[in-house]
């Protein structure tokens, strides 16, 4: 997500910032004290323990990946480098008891992969729920639920995801993760990045206080620093419920790695004075598929494809490996044929598969907003704090070229193929944007609603991170009030958006409809936060056009 405030001194200039540089081995040195102190005391003499919980994903018909961390000893913290190879045994069974069991094994965790394990596990049934704990050294990890997918020929009657993005540690709490682990009837959950944030404290919005402070407290750059940050995240209770009750499907976005990433760099990336480029999307890369349950796909990345029977399948996007670097003044037209968001080969594997799909459903994992959106008709007392959420300048281009927008010669590409080739339900599931939308996706948006719509696009909005009610101070629902009839005005293939609220979705899908229901938090700064439905809308089969409807599933 675009953002280029940084404190809450800053919060009300768009002034360039200085990032602390903390050269590494000062890094190193001060590694340990803080994360130390957000974890659990333990004895040096303690057994092994699992200090951040146990998670499954990637769901197959007949496996699932499964992942832990292991704390083998006291100074073992996540990036230290530190702790001795330990044996994890593993343990599936069809039972919460683990009576039943169905496979078992062992994995060696060393400090090479930061001491996490991941058990790829095959030989299980379709479409059927399952138990798993890890062991080591007498210890047990907590038993946790995972389900695989359905048999890829199965017809299918509904499936249920829940759907998230934009988690900020430091402006609250998880609630959203909570409410949705408290429901027990999803198939999986989709994360559709910035899992993590790569900013030091008091640096990313937080609407002024800080509400828990993140470790390590600078930005992190190194190796270290990423598997610090990744540990830190893996100790919220809520995001651990969460990962107990239904395997995860993720991908990245710009803040796993830093913000607006592209191949060659990033605008939070000093090149020299914090390292190289490529060193650090290294690290920032090694570290997520440590301690994420992602299987490294295609080119090492997180584009690639799951199937749920023939009622779905589900197209994964890797947005920032292979993107040219942002449009502007300076760079180039957003037209530019020669630019590129996805890159040439996952474009090409995007297309083959929607056009090859045999399901009644072509579901898009997608970690920028494809529909387009021009905010250039909005009043400068709304247009400046919303350019300020997506990092656009206060006066000139008026629209976000961090998302598709940015990159219109691969967008009309894509659209286009779905049109050619008569490709029906296509939807684009979307995180980033920090706000809640419905779109329609129009192959020509000048002359929309009488072009046609090639897909439809539910926008979630962010678990914690600022939106346009936090940037300006006010309260909930004040900004969206205004600037939500402003911006359907001058988009009008865009059905809903909520610019303020913070929370959730819940995509329910059957042979009929996709219908996403939109979920928000009472408040992101208190751990104990209630959760209400606020919105549902629906695109039913054929139509390739969202509908409000006025009940959840």
């Amino acid at each position: 997500m675009t953002s280029r405030y940084r404190s809450s001194e800053g919060a009300n200039s768009l002034a360039p910032r200085r990032r602390t540089v903390v050269k590494a081995a000062a890094a190193a040195a001060a590694l340990a004290g803080p994360l130390a102190a957000a974890l659990p005391a333990r004895a040096a003499d303690e057994a092994p323990a699992f200090l951040h919980g146990v998670a499954s994903g990637d769901p197959l018909p007949d496996g699932v990946l499964l992942w832990t961390r292991v704390t083998p000893t006291a100074e073992a913290i996540p990036g230290s480098g530190l702790g001795p190879d330990t044996e994890v045994g593993w343990t599936v069974a069809k039972d919460k008891a683990l009576t039943n069991i169905v496979a078992k094994g062992s994995l060696t965790a060393t400090a090479a992969s930061d001491h996490t394990v991941k058990a790829d596990i095959r030989g299980l049934e379709p479409a059927t729920d399952y138990w798993f704990r890890f062991s080591a050294g007498g210890t047990d990890s907590p038993v946790a639920r995972t389900r695989t997918a359905p048999a890829a020929d199965a017809a299918v009657p509904g499936l249920r995801f829940g759907v998230v993005s934009c988690a900020n540690w430091e402006a609250g709490y998880f609630a959203s993760y909570r409410h949705l682990a408290a429901r027990g009837d999803l198939d999986a959950w989709l994360h559709l990045g910035d899992y993590i944030y790569e900013y030091g404290t008091g640096e990313y919005g937080t609407r002024g206080t800080v509400v828990r402070q993140t470790s390590p407290t600078h930005e992190i750059l190194t190796l270290a620093d990423y598997r610090t940050r990744h540990g830190k995240y893996k100790t919220d209770p809520d995001l651990q419920a969460l990962h107990h009750k239904a395997p995860v499907v993720a991908i990245w976005d710009d803040h796993e790695f830093a913000n607006d990433a592209w191949s060659g760099g990033a605008e939070n990336h000093t090149e020299g004075a914090e390292g190289t480029w490529a060193a650090r999307q290294a690290a920032a890369r090694q570290a997520y598929f440590e301690w994420m349950p992602v299987r490294p796909a295609l080119a090492g990345t997180t584009y690639r494809r799951l199937r749920f029977g023939k009622l779905a399948d589900l197209s994964l996007l890797d947005l920032r490996s292979f993107r040219s670097q942002q449009a502007s003044t300076a760079s180039g037209s957003v037209d530019d044929p020669d630019r590129t968001i996805t890159g040439r080969a996952q474009l090409d594997w995007l297309k083959a598969g929607l056009k090859a799909s045999d399901t009644a459903w072509r579901l898009v994992g997608n970690s920028v907003m494809i529909s387009p959106f021009a905010v250039g008709s909005l009043s400068a007392d709304l247009f400046k704090p919303l350019a300020k959420l997506l990092g656009l300048p206060g006066e000139g281009i008026a629209l976000n070229t961090d998302q598709w927008d940015g990159y219109t010669d691969d967008r009309r590409e894509l659209l286009a193929h779905l049109r050619t080739n008569a490709i029906r339900n296509t939807v684009f599931l979307t995180g980033d944007i920090h706000m809640a939308w419905a779109n329609d996706v129009p192959v020509d948006a000048g002359t929309y609603p009488l072009s046609a719509s090639a897909a439809t696009e539910f926008v979630v909005t962010s678990v914690t991170s600022d939106n346009l009610d936090d940037i300006v101070k006010v309260p909930e629902g004040t900004v969206s009030a205004v600037a939500a009839p402003l911006i359907r005005a001058a988009n009008r293939h865009v059905h809903w958006v909520d610019t303020d609220r913070h929370g959730y979705g819940v995509l329910d899908i059957t042979a009929d409809r996709a219908q996403m229901d939109y979920y928000v938090v009472s408040d992101r700064t208190n751990a104990n936060a209630t959760s209400s439905w606020t919105r549902s809308y629906r695109t039913r089969t054929g139509t390739q056009k969202v509908e409000r409807t006025y009940d959840p599933v």
